[in-house]
């Protein structure tokens, strides 16, 4: 017998599963059965209850795992689309991930959670997880995006293309936004950004977990210290967090020097959340003496997702003016 097409849900934990525990706090407790069962499912789904983690606790290889189960679903010819249940806090890192490595399967791959716990009368999670059935089920459309594909986030309402999202809000159920889109209102169909083709339809090697890449966040005057910590340490490269537009201190763009010397790459980001970078001040510390020294700016991806996209093209094997490119799209 034929089996029939079906959403297959990977549920890894996160509030949207979360339930009070025995010693206080919270914990990941729910299946992905009884989740999808809250939300009025009524579309075919099959269930892999993959794991039942704090998603502030996952590290590069169980999102590796994540990205995993997910080509593993849609090497199943009878999916229909794939739903990834997942905390809020490593949401946007992990949709990157995935898109980078199974976005350019034509089928969608939607990453959803929630804010409020499913007893709180605020729970957000059964009316995300409706959306996201429906987008993976193919009764509603979604945008794609050049470098993620078909990879979304369904979270408050809005259709989210998984480049250049992030997490905008701690205590509201419309929590993601993406830079670049600065309407405030909820983004059904979002526009894409150029941004190079990087989806690939099978896994292009064992994953990213043995590729170290750190954050280094930058303060008004700060010095290399935690840059030349991270190369001790092993890091293949290094995310800025820098601060406007891409702009650190004349200490710190002797620390990039020295890295870049190091073989260790730095990418550059800013704490601000809106806007694009631009390698403009100079003045011994300001984002053109950054390039200068040999970093790379990510034009429109935050910390998070730039510290993934690094850890994917490196482990591709990518040249350094391949991974610039990638960076500044």
């Amino acid at each position: 017998m034929t089996p029939a097409p079906a959403v297959v849900v990977v549920a890894t934990g996160g509030t949207i599963a979360s339930r009070p525990s025995a010693e206080g706090g919270t914990a990941p407790a729910l299946g992905g059965d009884a989740i999808t069962a809250s939300a009025g499912a009524s579309a075919p789904v099959r269930v892999v209850d993959l794991m039942a983690e704090d998603s502030a606790a996952l590290d590069l290889a169980r999102m590796q795992e994540i990205a995993d189960a997910v080509a593993d679903a849609l090497a199943d010819p009878h999916t229909t689309g794939v739903v990834v249940l997942h905390g809020t806090d490593s949401l946007e890192e992990t949709a990157l991930l995935v898109g980078l490595q199974c976005g350019a399967d034509p089928r969608p791959i939607v990453l959803t959670g929630a804010q409020f716990l499913p007893d709180d009368p605020r729970s957000d999670g059964p009316a995300n997880v409706a959306a996201a059935l429906a987008i993976a089920s193919g009764e509603a459309a979604a945008p794609r995006h050049p470098a993620t594909g078909g990879a979304v986030i369904v979270f408050g309402g809005r259709v989210l293309p998984a480049w250049g999202a992030s997490k905008a809000r701690t205590d509201d159920a419309d929590a993601f936004r993406r830079s670049g889109d600065a309407s405030g209102a909820p983004v059904l169909a979002a526009p894409a950004l150029a941004a190079p083709a990087l989806a690939t339809a099978r896994r292009a090697h064992d994953g990213v977990a043995r590729v170290r890449v750190d954050v280094v966040a930058v303060v008004p005057g700060g010095d290399d210290l935690h840059l030349r910590a991270s190369a001790a340490a092993g890091a293949r490269a290094v995310v800025l967090e820098a601060l406007g537009s891409g702009n650190a201190s004349p200490a710190i763009v002797e620390g990039v020097r020295r890295c870049v010397d190091q073989g260790v790459r730095v990418a550059v980001t800013s704490r601000v959340p809106e806007g694009a970078l631009a390698a403009t001040y100079g003045g011994g510390g300001g984002g053109h003496d950054l390039v200068v020294a040999g970093a790379a700016m990510a034009r429109t991806l935050r910390a998070g997702q730039a510290r993934i996209l690094l850890a994917e093209l490196l482990a591709r094997g990518m040249a350094d003016d391949a991974i610039a490119a990638a960076l500044a799209a």
